[in-house]
């Protein structure tokens, strides 16, 4: 399967095939998911490497010189949200994937892939670094919290949980943008300092609309989302990956002095793939690693594996119909397009205003005609990766979800032309 591309010309909206090689801005999109999801991304990526695709990253100076605009099958755009804003965050700084696979497997290497590289003194990022305890949820202070004047509210056992459980969560990112700081981005920690677009996702707590952190030049915000560019990469990254109950939501000084919090950039949408639309990019693939679980006779059913396992599943069917409702959207808008050219030509209305009534509805709907989309993520049949630990850096745990990482990539990828 080739591309097929809708575009606004003389004969009104036609389809014409092009290879991936002659898309001009390639983006990646990573999602969320822990540990299991960064590794995820990460066989993504090994697999985009072996059909062909570069990673641009570093400083300006530095993709200038070894990076040409017109390189093809080259990324110079990242968008990502909670775990996927780690991996694009080690992309945009300039490492190799193989660099960051050592760093997530302690410098251990993964069994079955290359992983020698030369930018391999990227220092291993272990569990503290990700799980930093939140003091504010020790049980003293949990202790305390009970007898704090609570909100006027009265009820059974989710209310009683309400008024005593005032801590925000187990853990924090402190550590996590610690280490970005002082190990990953030590010359690159402003969004501007990059030769590429990072842009990283997160959800405003104390309102109902995510935030997309970037090299923005301008404030500006509606009531769905708001793009800000007073955040450093560090702290953004932080804020992405604050996955409540588990972190507790990350403070940002924004450009008026006041502390905003913000947590996990999944929660308000999944896959943000608009952001890499609207930066320009005309081919743009998303990873993602949640997919809920199909019945398998081997496994047998969930119900068998207690509350954990099916919350995972709730969680996963709830990502994945966000996931599909919005793919189905821009279908259903390019169908539209389709069925309203055919009857204006059908009827043979003038050519001008048939383009230009086309032009109103693509305008109208936000509809990215000329922009390839490609979804990457597991086969609803490998149960082991369904059952596999959100936050484990066991090597041997990660080299499998590596491995289906790259399968998966590569299975999708095999029907398109490079």
């Amino acid at each position: 399967m080739t591309r097929n591309v809708f575009v606004l010309t003389a004969e009104s909206v036609t389809i014409f095939e092009m290879k991936l090689s002659e898309y001009k801005s390639p983006a990646l999109v990573c999602s969320g998911g822990g540990i299991k999801a960064a590794a995820f991304h990460i066989g993504v990526s090994l697999a985009l490497k072996e059909l062909g695709f570069n990673f641009a990253g570093g400083s300006k100076n530095y993709v200038k010189s070894n990076y040409e605009k017109t390189d093809p099958l080259t990324f110079k755009t990242y968008v990502g949200s909670s775990a996927g804003s780690v991996v694009c965050s080690f992309l945009a700084a300039g490492y190799s994937i193989e660099a960051i696979i050592e760093a997530f497997t302690q410098g251990n290497g993964i069994e079955g892939f290359n992983t020698q590289s030369e930018d391999s003194n990227l220092k291993p990022i272990s569990y503290k670094d990700i799980f930093s305890v939140n003091l504010n949820a020790s049980p003293l202070k949990i202790f305390k919290s009970v007898f704090k004047k609570g909100i006027n509210i009265k009820g059974g056992f989710e209310v009683l949980l309400k008024k005593n459980l005032k801590y925000s969560g187990f853990f924090s990112t402190q550590n996590l943008e610690r280490y970005f700081r002082e190990h990953v981005l030590t010359d690159v920690n402003q969004f501007e300092d990059l030769g590429v677009n990072l842009y990283i996702v997160a959800t405003q707590l104390n309102h109902s609309r995510k935030v997309i952190f970037g090299p923005h030049k301008k404030f500006s915000q509606n009531e769905r989302s708001q793009k800000a560019g007073y955040a450093k990469i560090s702290e953004a990254v932080a804020a992405s990956t604050s996955l409540p109950p588990v972190f507790s939501p990350f403070g940002i000084e924004n450009e008026r002095g006041d502390m905003v919090y913000f947590f996990d950039g999944e929660i308000r949408d999944t896959l943000s793939t608009h952001v890499a639309a609207d930066s320009g990019s005309d081919l743009i693939i998303s990873s993602y690693s949640i997919q809920p679980y199909h019945y398998n006779e081997e496994m047998g059913s969930l119900h068998e594996y207690g509350i954990p396992v099916i919350i995972n599943q709730a969680l996963y069917q709830c990502v994945q119909q966000k996931i599909d409702a919005h793919r189905k959207n821009r279908q259903n808008i390019k169908d539209v397009i389709n069925t309203v050219d055919g009857y204006l030509k059908e009827i043979n209305l003038d050519k001008e205003h048939r383009e230009k009534l086309i032009e109103i509805i693509i305008k109208k709907t936000k509809h990215k005609h000329d922009v390839e989309f490609i979804y990457i993520h597991p086969s609803p049949e490998d149960y082991e990766m369904f059952f596999a630990d959100h936050f484990s850096l066991n090597p041997d745990i990660l080299n499998a979800i590596v491995k289906t990482g790259f399968r998966s990539a590569m299975n999708k990828l095999r029907h398109y032309k490079i």
